[in-house]
């Protein structure tokens, strides 16, 4: 009997738990277009406007502590506008957003390295960016 009791009290705490992992509802997920922000080696912030449901939806998978495909990757834009990513005057063109496992370590930096041209690749990949917000774009 006690046997029985402690494998119902082992299923009830591990179903619980599961239940505590799970990534929130669809419904509950911003809509696109949306604003990511990543924190940069625990340093400097900087924006992605997000045009499509589905990075949207990746965004909130790697917030929900989604490992795979973690490396935002996209092409600078340095025109001066920064868009939804002021104050820095460059933004990532949303058309070009990927998000990889690996990248090439040209493209790997802080954004302010994006921003002083030490960064001269034409691809921005930080490896430590980390989201930190997701909010749905008002258009």
């Amino acid at each position: 009997m006690r046997r029985i009791a402690f494998v119902v009290a082992a299923a009830l705490i591990a179903s619980a738990a599961l239940a505590a992992c799970d990534p929130l509802p669809p419904d509950d997920h911003p809509s696109a277009p949306a604003v990511v922000t990543f924190e940069v080696a625990d340093t400097q912030s900087y924006k992605i406007r997000l045009d499509s449901q589905e990075l949207v939806d990746h965004v909130v998978e790697l917030m929900d502590g989604g490992e795979t495909g973690r490396i935002p990757n996209g092409r600078v834009v340095r025109d001066g506008d920064g868009g939804v990513n002021a104050p820095w005057s460059w933004h990532i063109d949303p058309a070009s957003l990927e998000f990889a496992d690996a990248t090439t370590e040209v493209c790997d930096g802080l954004p302010e390295y994006v921003e002083d041209g030490t960064i001269t690749s034409e691809w921005y990949c930080p490896w430590s960016a980390v989201p930190t917000e997701l909010v749905e774009l008002d258009d």
